[in-house]
């Protein structure tokens, strides 16, 4: 056997003794055949953008529970974010900006209308503060847009984590 095939055989063996513990404890993915989590994918539907942090925030949800073909549930949320100087020149020259944001948000179901969970997701990016317009205004552009996509990984998880206390495990979807 050369040491290639060796080599090769050591890294499959090291990732099975990896796996072996986590399957032992009883874990389960979330979203598994018949887990509650399961029943988030491919049914929810957020509240419609109202501007382009929304756009920013709502298309990451998607991309995590995918498009709503079977729409079982809403989800209405709020952002909110500020603009903080960060690093301040002797001069007064802002070169760093903080942008903080927080999601408030609620999941409801569409039959009932009844609310079934609720919470509130937060973080911050930063942006350089530069003496182009163009190129501060891009910065920004992109923190925000970073924020939005972080804020709504949290929101999923969230969602994710909770799913057993609302939603009745399902069959996998498609």
């Amino acid at each position: 056997m050369s040491s290639c095939d060796r080599r090769s055989l050591l890294i499959r063996l090291g990732a099975l003794a990896a796996i072996l513990p986590v399957t032992a404890c009883g874990f389960t993915p979330a979203y598994a055949p018949g887990a509650a989590a399961n029943a988030l994918r491919n049914s929810v539907v957020p509240d419609d953008p109202a501007n382009r942090m929304d756009y920013y925030f709502i298309g990451q949800i998607q991309s995590r529970l995918g498009p709503a073909s079977n729409p079982r549930y809403r989800l209405s949320y709020r952002i909110t974010t500020r603009k903080i100087q960060l690093a301040v020149t002797t001069e007064g020259s802002i070169l760093r900006y903080n942008i903080v944001g927080e999601a408030s948000y609620s999941l409801k179901d569409i039959k009932t209308g009844a609310t079934l969970f609720t919470g509130h997701a937060n973080s911050f990016t930063s942006s350089a503060a530069t003496q182009a317009t163009i190129a501060a205004q891009s910065a920004e552009q992109d923190a925000n847009e970073r924020l939005m996509i972080i804020l709504a990984d949290q929101v999923v998880s969230h969602l994710t984590a909770a799913a057993s206390t609302f939603a009745a495990p399902t069959a996998a979807q498609p």
